[in-house]
């Protein structure tokens, strides 16, 4: 007689059950057991295209999908508007499914490495679709498993971007780790190259030590200056930032400190 289910097999029996909508409600994050970080060097088997155009971002907005044509049958579906904003490291979503209402018409994407993670975030927007359905609310979002710091521009054009959020970053507090930091100067071109002039980079974390790292290497790039402090406050997409992300409210909890920083995309010199 076989024994009763261990916690793998329990977690498995429920993200299946989920996907066959026996289980309702919202996931619980115990049945996504997944380690709080991920090597971004090393290889996920992570699936990409080759370049933004062969993205199929159909099967993530099912609300924004145009109606394709017969001649193009064949290709990727194409969506009615182009994603606008993108959560890298998105975490369990709470940022993004607070942004969804307040930019209901903007297309908002969170970016995921760990895969237990980006599931569990699938199956929340699956089930605020289906709680809302009459509203159509939170079509505007998405969750997709990726690692931005190799492949962000296999999925979005130059100057396709208006914002970008880094929530929380993994710290890397050892020098020889530093290397792995999601705010880079390499990195920072790749930023650069997705946001459009005028686009924002949003910066949040509670160690000021890696805060200051953020400020230091978005001044000395010169795509971007840094947003002053009362046009900052006055954004509202900050508020949301500080107080709905599952890290900020950890942070809010142990009356620990938040530190924010913006940067605003500059127009290119004329060469």
């Amino acid at each position: 007689m076989p024994g009763p289910p261990n916690k793998k097999q329990k977690r498995q029996e429920y993200r299946h059950a989920l996907k066959q909508n026996v289980t309702t409600g919202m996931p619980k994050k115990k049945f996504y057991r997944q380690r709080a970080h991920a090597n971004p060097f090393s290889d996920h088997r992570l699936s990409y295209p080759t370049k933004p155009d062969d993205m199929d971002w159909s099967i993530f907005y099912p609300g924004f999908t145009a109606q394709a044509t017969e001649e193009e049958t064949s290709s990727p579906k194409k969506l009615t508007k182009d994603i606008e904003v993108v959560d890298i490291g998105c975490g369990f979503g709470g940022l993004l499914v607070a942004l969804s209402p307040v930019m209901p018409d903007t297309l908002l994407v969170g970016m995921e490495i760990r895969s237990q993670v980006a599931e569990f975030v699938q199956d929340r927007i699956k089930a605020l679709r289906a709680k809302d359905s009459e509203q159509r609310s939170y079509q505007n979002i998405a969750c997709l498993r990726a690692n931005t710091m190799k492949f962000l521009p296999n999925f979005f054009r130059k100057a396709q971007l208006s914002k970008l959020f880094i929530c929380f970053p993994d710290p890397h507090f050892k020098q020889r780790k530093h290397k792995a930091r999601i705010v880079s100067t390499t990195l920072n071109s790749e930023y650069a190259y997705a946001l459009r002039p005028g686009g924002i980079v949003y910066t949040i974390t509670d160690v000021e030590n890696l805060h200051e790292w953020m400020v230091q290497h978005f001044e000395a790039h010169p795509s971007f200056e840094r947003v002053p402090e009362e046009e900052q406050e006055a954004d509202p997409c900050v508020g949301v930032m500080r107080t709905e992300t599952e890290e900020g409210k950890k942070v809010e909890r142990n009356k620990g400190q938040k530190f924010v920083a913006l940067f605003r995309r500059l127009e290119d010199p004329e060469w």
